[in-house]
């Protein structure tokens, strides 16, 4: 006699968990940053603008597969203050199908922490949805005053940041190799306490001023029950439409747009945010009869471009340190005009069209067979060499958009955000090893990634035309 067994539970794909946190973030964040809503509401009035009046954008974002993605894409940041929550997080994103990509080291710019993104690394995952989470570890050995350090050290060591059904989940998804469609819908939910705000501080009012008399940022991490989202980005194809009309929209922001200046070709990413939220809280005296401040929450916008080659990061590294390095926004500096004016000018230095990028080896592309290719391969023996089935129109090739982030960048926005342009300077060197230890992981090479996704590409290319796999010339 035949026994039957019931069927397992088909698992959700980590796509679509990362599809159903992103809105539950999204919807979250817009509740309690009700000017969230108002900046999701002008980026897409922006965008639907650049796609109408501009077909050449709007081919050139269809045929990378990045169309489908704009009104989607996100990014937050959070900060954590533990070893052992930098470990869970990441086996937390593990089941949205992120991973840890870069690593960021931004204490050389007044910021004790240092940073990695999670994110998605296949391009159909990318284009499915791209959100990412810029994510940093306090570095308490960077706190100067031994006392606090150690009470900074016992108030973290006290929290528990994940709800236990969550833990268990992610559990359950890597014993399984998954999660079912209710368990993805519960882990949800759960994971989303961790991102929460909560306006009641776990210290008091006494150790929170030392604690931000210290860096704000250490206030913020150690005084609060969770690493709290501090905010949530929407892509823009114009962030300079965006800048301009924000104060139409009630929101100021900051003086400059962060990255490279406004080109015809956009290359890595530029960022714009608006001011913190003052946000009230009680601390932990009296049981919560003291009333105070916070400001940590804030707005900001991102326009993502090509990723640049390690060649064309070096160039634009260079370039961006000789501005800076010379005109100083802010008290006492220059108007953000003639920082703008002068970012644009030395950045003439850097080719500001796609042939040029491409022939010089300064960013990625993906290449792909065109319809023509495709019909002359069958009549005829094409040339073996990419750069001649390029001239000849076989070969087409679309920017390869940059999916990370910038450690100036970084730091500027967490410092105009932090409600000042101070730039303390902390005598240490970069800790990646530490930093991976407590990961648990070792963080992906991004540049690595991005010239993965041009040969592969090519590769693609190349086998759709009968042709066998040669490398390009010029890639740097």
């Amino acid at each position: 006699m035949s026994r039957s067994f019931p069927m397992p539970q088909a698992f959700v794909s980590p796509d679509r968990i990362r599809s159903l946190f992103t809105e539950a973030m999204s919807q979250m964040y817009r509740t309690e940053v009700p000017q969230y809503g108002t900046l999701i509401e002008l980026v897409a009035d922006v965008n639907a603008g650049c796609l109408e009046n501009d077909p050449d954008l709007r081919d050139r974002l269809a045929q990378a597969g990045e169309l489908e993605r704009i009104d989607v894409e996100r990014h937050g940041a959070i900060r954590l203050g533990t070893a052992d929550e930098l470990f869970t997080i990441r086996r937390l994103f593990a089941v949205m199908g992120m991973q840890p990509v870069g690593y960021y080291e931004l204490s050389v710019a007044g910021v004790p922490v240092h940073s990695t993104s999670f994110r998605p690394i296949d391009e159909a995952a990318l284009n499915v949805n791209p959100f990412r989470v810029f994510t940093s570890l306090l570095r308490l050995e960077l706190i100067e005053d031994e006392g606090l350090r150690g009470e900074a050290e016992a108030i973290l060591a006290k929290r528990r940041i994940y709800t236990p059904r969550a833990v268990t989940l992610i559990e359950r998804h890597e014993q399984n190799g998954g999660l079912t469609d209710a368990e993805a819908t519960e882990f949800v939910a759960e994971a989303l306490e961790t991102f929460r705000w909560h306006g009641e501080a776990t210290v008091s009012a006494d150790t929170y001023k030392r604690l931000h008399d210290a860096h704000r940022l250490i206030a913020d991490v150690v005084s609060f029950k969770g690493p709290h989202i501090n905010h949530l980005t929407p892509r823009t194809l114009d962030i300079d439409a965006v800048q301009a009309r924000m104060p139409e929209r009630g929101i100021t922001p900051k003086a400059v747009i962060e990255g490279p200046p406004r080109r015809h070709c956009d290359i890595l990413l530029r960022q714009t945010s608006f001011k913190a939220l003052e946000e009230t809280i009680a601390f932990s005296d009296d049981d919560g009869a003291i009333q105070g401040t916070h400001t940590a929450r804030f707005g900001e916008i991102e326009q993502r471009g090509v990723a640049l080659t390690a060649k064309g990061r070096a160039l634009y590294d260079r370039l961006l340190a000789s501005v800076r390095g010379e005109v100083q926004v802010g008290a006492g500096g220059a108007k953000a005009g003639a920082y703008d004016d002068e970012l644009a000018a030395r950045f003439k230095a850097l080719p500001d069209s796609w042939d040029e990028l491409r022939n010089e080896g300064l960013a990625f592309f993906r290449y792909s067979a065109t319809p023509a290719g495709i019909a002359a391969a069958a009549g005829s023996r094409l040339p073996g060499d990419p750069e001649a089935l390029i001239a000849k129109g076989y070969l087409a090739f679309t920017p390869i958009v940059y999916e990370d982030f910038l450690p100036v960048s970084a730091a500027g926005i967490f410092q105009s955000n932090l409600g000042t342009d101070q730039q303390q300077n902390y005598a240490t060197r970069s800790n990646r090893d530490a930093f991976e230890a407590a990961l648990g992981a070792t963080v992906q090479d991004e540049l690595a990634l991005y010239a993965e996704r041009q040969a592969a590409s090519l590769d693609s290319a190349l086998a759709a035309l009968g042709l066998a796999v040669l490398p390009l010339k010029t890639v740097a």
